[in-house]
């Protein structure tokens, strides 16, 4: 039997214009598909404002779509953490490479209900190669969450079976403990005028960590300061802390000027570590000169946590450094310079990411940054003695939620008696 022209229950069968419709029906399945589908979608401009986002999505966040399309940007949806890393590695990343895939984020619904996400973005390019938009995809990580806390409870069972195997370890952790103090200042100098506090966590007694600071005097009244976090751990990481903290220490001798020490930092990472094993770092640096009794301080951040300065008259505030991009991925990478003045009582702190990554609670929320103003605002005035104790049993508190490497840093001037 002849079937060319199609039988009656086939597409493109029937009255004129059966066709179109079902093509027409297509489409708009297709657009369901979109708006309904089990993750999120979104696409944005390159400065990161929503053009297009799915139902799906507005409704894990309680939003509406007249809100959010064309009046926010992507980074509006992460909380304090996210936008922060967002800023300083998410896109400076997405960029360079084009795709990013199973990045974990949180964002913040409009009930204030956080949501652990993974987060797969893609740039859009034209024709002739440039950026156009990014397409991103989001996933409900909650059920991963949960897996994750099922994983902690099951290492748990494994602890005596670690516990047979310490003796036959203890001496590889001694020799790592050696080379790990060996990444790191032996003492503080002794400064007039001026009172400094260093601390440095370990996560691991069974890997070398990444974490590193510095601080030394560059004449009478003048002194360089820097702390920073390079990617990944073990030998590699130990071997890119010592190249990037004595070629920044070299050039801060040669050359107090953070950015300009921020850049040449930046120049020997990129020449050392090419090809298929790129290494990078965050890092902050900066320079205080002493000024009767106070202290004049600038510094400059490559991707790093803002710093946190504790006043004397109480309350603590960030220094913005936004902006600032990762050290060693781009040639022309961006450093953001800020600068103040330290008065009697007031304490700057440095810190790691290890500090605001931290765990906590039965929900293992990040502790972030929201969380560690208040604690320094409720601790204000502190010297940085004080400030460097109180934040060494913040992370003993922390227990197993504290699963970083943290370098911590403070400087202050005395108060007046």
């Amino acid at each position: 039997m002849n079937r060319a022209g199609g039988g009656p229950d086939e597409p493109g069968a029937g009255a004129p214009g059966t066709s179109a419709a079902f093509s027409a029906l297509l489409e708009d399945s297709a657009e369901d598909l979109y708006e309904s589908a089990p993750c999120g979608y979104l696409s944005t401009l390159m400065d990161g404002t929503i053009a297009k986002i799915n139902a799906t999505l507005l409704g894990w966040l309680g939003l509406r779509r007249e809100d959010v399309v064309g009046r926010k940007r992507f980074s509006d949806l992460l909380t304090v953490g996210g936008k922060l890393y967002h800023e300083t590695h998410f896109a400076p990343l997405l960029r360079m490479q084009g795709h990013l895939g199973g990045i974990a984020l949180e964002m913040r619904a409009a009930s204030g209900k956080r949501l652990p996400v993974l987060v797969t973005s893609t740039l859009k390019r034209s024709g002739d190669g440039e950026p156009l938009l990014i397409r991103t995809t989001v996933f409900d990580a909650t059920d991963r969450r949960a897996y994750e806390k099922e994983l902690l409870r099951a290492r748990g069972a494994a602890d005596e079976a670690r516990a047979q195997a310490e003796a036959d370890r203890a001496q590889l952790r001694e020799a790592l403990a050696v080379l790990q103090r060996s990444l790191l200042p032996a003492t503080l100098p002794d400064l007039p005028g001026v009172e400094v506090a260093g601390y440095y966590h370990t996560a691991s007694p069974m890997e070398l960590g990444g974490d590193f600071y510095d601080l030394f005097a560059l004449d009478d009244t003048r002194t360089a300061f820097f702390l920073g976090d390079v990617c990944g751990k073990g030998p590699q990481a130990a071997a890119l802390t010592s190249l990037t903290r004595y070629t920044l220490r070299a050039a801060m001798i040669q050359d107090a000027d953070p950015v300009a020490d921020l850049r040449v930092l930046n120049r020997a990472l990129m020449e050392r570590y090419t090809g298929d094993d790129p290494r990078y770092c965050t890092a902050v640096a900066g320079v205080f000169e002493r000024e009767g009794d106070t202290l004049r301080v600038r510094l400059a951040s490559g991707g790093h946590p803002p710093a946190l300065v504790l006043r004397a008259d109480g309350g603590a505030e960030y220094l913005s450094t936004k902006g600032g991009m990762l050290v060693g991925v781009l040639p022309t990478a961006q450093f953001v310079e800020v600068s103040t003045v330290l008065n009697p009582g007031d304490t700057l702190l440095l810190y790691t990411d290890g500090l605001t990554e931290a765990r906590v609670g039965p929900d293992r929320d990040l502790y972030g940054y929201e969380a560690l103003l208040a604690f320094a605002d409720a601790r204000a005035p502190a010297d940085s003695h004080r400030l460097i104790e109180a934040l060494t049993g913040l992370l003993r508190d922390f227990g197993e939620g504290l699963d970083d490497d943290t370098a911590l840093l403070a400087v202050g001037v005395p108060a007046a008696s």
